[in-house]
């Protein structure tokens, strides 16, 4: 008799593993997609993965729901260890009912997240759904409300990493926009609210699903994802990725690696990095990638906002969040977009103890009405607020421009960063100097003999001793000058002097930041 009781656990178990049947795994297969379990493999280090709640079933018997054999719930739930650190995950099954969400299987996905934030374990959802169960109509969307509580009350506490893994609409994408990291694959992941068939029918537009809701398109356009990878593979990779620079939870710090090269070593190429001409462009990638560890750099939301540059990487084994003006592209003006780009990765890099680095070199907000009318001054204030509420240590290096408030916004000693580095070739200033000799003298310039000649001197002079970071030192707004090729040592040593910075706000239920 117990052979035969352990038979059918066997028999159960073989039934669940082939989840919606081998035709439904061929066809995701051909699809270019894994199934959910082939994901959590590759997701978690080898044998590592323990599935929970394999046996639960949904209770819904009406249209037909008693007489279907929905293995698992359609969602594959357990916890592991991912570069030997314990992670829980959840994986939508598409082969069964297109993983769609029911009241067991949001039950089960509420488990490993309350897991998950009891131990304080970063949580991983592989999403591959259609949306809600429409036969089990409220507790259906009942179930995606309780996804969202969780997701918002444990927002700060534990990382939530999102991989949008196949057609994810209606409901299904509200919960990855409520997490810290979203993931798409190219050419076969979605999200949208109402897909190109509902658009069609109210207002007449026509467009496709890839168009509409593809990887590429939340990746550059929406900004609603933060990771673009060219197949599952990478994908999973790349979740092993930012999980290895990730604390797990809000009281721990990012595990420190050892560095095998010279961590003070001198950058002779930053030295000639920015051009003589103040307008001529460069990459500021080539600074950040030099001062951080082997040039390893995760960029965030690479595609989006390319005005600035974000991104995790280790400076000394430490990890580090940098914010960079990128000259190459709208001469690293502030714009909408960035500030929304800026302004979320700051707080989440604060939410989970992560220094601060910012590289400066900004000539001002983006002018314009369409920025104007969409509101770039609440957009702009939200970096300001970013970075004045962040309590971890924030070191900022001026590389060349640093005027007016966008100078003040990126990381100001004002705005309270610990050290400010400037490069001899910042200029920090109300505003560029042509634009400053235009005004201050223009009644000087208009009185003399030859006004262009007049004009050239008093630019020259003006640029002499005000298109500088001496003055902004002078008055202790800039903490030092430094050689370029010194910028990987002096981070170093910064980091190490504020390794035990302690700072605290007033006591408030939570700000209010101007979204």
């Amino acid at each position: 008799m117990s052979q035969d009781k352990h038979a059918i656990l066997r028999e159960k178990q073989q039934r669940i593993r082939l989840g919606g049947g081998q035709e439904r795994i061929d066809k995701q297969h051909q699809s270019g997609k894994m199934t959910a379990r082939e994901r959590l493999t590759r997701l978690f280090d080898p044998g590592t993965f323990i599935e929970t709640d394999a046996f639960v079933r949904n209770r819904c018997t009406r249209f037909g729901m008693d007489k279907l054999d929905i293995a698992g719930e359609s969602v594959v739930t357990g916890y592991g260890q991912i570069g030997g650190r314990v992670v829980y995950a959840f994986s939508q099954d598409f082969t069964i009912t297109g993983g769609a969400l029911g009241e067991m299987h949001a039950r089960k996905i509420v488990k490993a997240m309350d897991s998950a934030a009891k131990i304080g374990a970063p949580i991983v959802g592989l999403n591959d759904s259609g949306g809600a169960r429409i036969q089990e109509a409220v507790d259906a969307l009942s179930g995606y409300g309780d996804i969202f509580y969780r997701n918002s009350i444990y927002s700060g506490v534990i990382p939530q990493i999102s991989a949008i893994m196949g057609p994810c609409a209606g409901g299904a994408v509200y919960s990855p926009a409520l997490t810290d990291f979203i993931f798409m694959v190219d050419k076969t992941s979605q999200m949208f609210i109402t897909g190109p068939q509902v658009i069609k029918t109210v207002t007449g537009e026509v467009v496709s699903a890839e168009e509409l809701g593809g990887a590429m398109t939340h990746n550059s356009v929406s900004g609603n994802a933060h990771f673009l990878s060219c197949s599952e593979e990478e994908c999973l990779h790349s979740i092993r990725r930012l999980l290895a620079l990730l604390p797990g939870n809000n009281m721990e710090k990012a595990p420190p690696l050892a560095v095998d090269t010279d961590p003070g070593r001198d950058i002779a190429a930053l030295d000639h990095l920015v051009p003589d001409h103040p307008s001529k462009p460069y990459d500021i990638h080539e600074a950040i990638q030099a001062v951080v560890d082997h040039g390893d750099f995760m960029e965030y939301q690479p595609y989006f906002a390319c005005n600035l540059v974000t991104g995790l990487a280790r400076i000394n084994g430490q990890t580090v969040g940098v914010v960079a003006n990128q000259p190459r592209v709208m001469a690293g003006c502030l714009d909408l977009n960035a500030g929304d780009k800026a302004s979320r990765f700051i707080r989440t890099c604060d939410a989970f103890n992560i220094p601060l680095l910012t590289f400066v070199d900004v000539p001002g907000f983006l002018p314009g009405t369409n920025q104007e009318f969409g509101g770039i001054i609440r957009h702009g204030a939200k970096i300001l607020y970013a970075y004045s509420e962040a309590t971890v240590p924030k070191i900022t290096v001026i590389t060349r421009k640093a005027y007016g408030g966008a100078y003040v916004a990126m990381c100001s000693k004002s705005l309270g960063a610990d050290m400010v580095f400037a490069w001899p070739t910042a200029e920090v200033a109300v505003m560029g100097s042509e634009g400053a000799v235009n005004i201050i003298f223009k009644n000087d310039i208009a009185k003399a003999a030859d006004k262009e000649a007049e004009r050239a001197k008093i630019l020259a002079d003006y640029e002499a001793e005000f298109a500088t970071p001496y003055k902004a030192a002078e008055r202790g707004f800039v903490d030092d000058v430094i050689e370029p090729h010194a910028t990987r040592k002096r981070i170093i040593d910064a980091l190490g002097m504020l390794a035990g910075k302690r700072e605290r706000r007033p006591g408030k239920k939570h700000g209010n930041i101007p979204l």
